[in-house]
C-alpha cells in the first residue's frame, strides 16, 4: 500500500467469527478498520465517520444487505464489496443494480478479498487528492460535499453530486447521455436516457432555487448537455 494515512473499511457482519476474521486480515494488510454487527449500526458509523470502503454482507436480521446498500447509496457513492453465501445469479444482478461495485462469495479466499479491496481503492481518489472548485457562480468543496450557489448552500443528493461534478470538471464541453451516465452511473444496469434527463432536471431545479434566474446547463439538443460557467 502506498505510504500516508491508511486507508480505511468498515466491515458490516453479524456473524462475530467472520467479523473478527476480517478485521485481522484487513489491520494486517495495513488497513483501518471500523466494524458493525448488523445494518443499522453501519449506516450509524458510516454517517459519523465515512470510510474509504465498505464489504457488507447480505444475509443479516432485520435490516439486510441490500436494503443497508439502498440507505449508503443515498448517503454516499462508496466502494461497495457484497459478501454472501449466495451465488445466484438473481442476487449478483440485484446487488449491482443497487449499486454495489463487486461480489464476494463465502467462503472466500483471503488474498483474493484483499485483492478485491485493492483494486476497487485504486479507482478511488485518496481523501488529499480532493480538491476545491469555485467558477464564481458555483463553489464545491469535495472533501465536505458542500455545493455553495451564488453564495447560498445548496443540498444534493449523491447522484446529484456526481453530475454536477462532471459538468464542472468539463465546463463549456458536451457531455452525452452516455458519458453522464459512465461518469455517475458507473457499470450499473438499465440506466436509460430519459433518467439522465430526470436527474439533470433535479440539479437544475436545485440550481435555480438558489440563485434564480441562473440556469447554467444547457440542453444541446441531439447530442447533450453543457455547463457553462459564467463568463468574466
Amino acid at each position: 500500500m502506498a505510504a500516508g494515512p491508511p486507508r480505511r473499511v468498515l466491515v458490516v457482519d453479524d456473524d462475530d467469527d467472520i467479523r473478527l476474521l476480517l478485521e485481522e486480515l484487513l489491520r494486517g494488510a495495513g488497513y483501518a478498520v471500523e466494524t458493525a454487527q448488523d445494518g443499522r449500526l453501519a449506516l450509524r458509523v458510516f454517517h459519523e465517520n465515512p470510510t474509504d470502503i465498505v464489504v457488507l454482507d447480505l444475509s443479516m436480521p432485520e435490516l439486510d444487505g441490500f436494503e443497508t446498500l439502498e440507505r449508503l447509496r443515498d448517503l454516499s457513492d462508496v466502494p461497495v464489496i457484497l459478501l454472501t453465501a449466495r451465488s445466484g445469479e438473481i442476487d449478483k444482478v440485484r446487488g449491482f443494480r443497487a449499486g454495489a461495485d463487486d461480489y464476494v462469495v463465502k467462503p472466500f479466499g483471503r488474498q483474493e478479498l484483499l485483492a478485491r479491496i485493492e483494486a476497487l481503492l485504486r479507482r478511488t481518489p485518496e481523501p488529499t487528492h480532493l480538491e476545491h472548485y469555485d467558477d464564481g457562480a458555483i463553489s464545491i468543496d469535495y472533501g465536505r460535499r458542500l455545493v455553495i450557489c451564488r453564495g447560498l448552500p445548496v443540498s444534493l443528493t449523491p447522484l446529484e453530486f456526481r453530475l454536477l461534478d462532471a459538468f464542472t470538471r468539463h465546463p463549456g464541453q458536451v457531455l452525452s447521455a452516455e458519458q453522464l451516465i459512465e461518469h455517475c452511473w458507473g457499470h450499473q444496469a438499465g440506466v436509460s436516457r430519459d433518467q439522465v434527463k430526470l436527474y439533470v432536471s433535479y440539479l437544475r431545479k436545485k440550481l435555480g432555487q438558489a440563485a434564480e434566474g441562473f440556469e447554467p446547463i444547457e440542453t444541446v439538443r441531439g447530442f447533450g448537455y453543457r455547463y457553462v460557467p459564467p463568463s468574466g
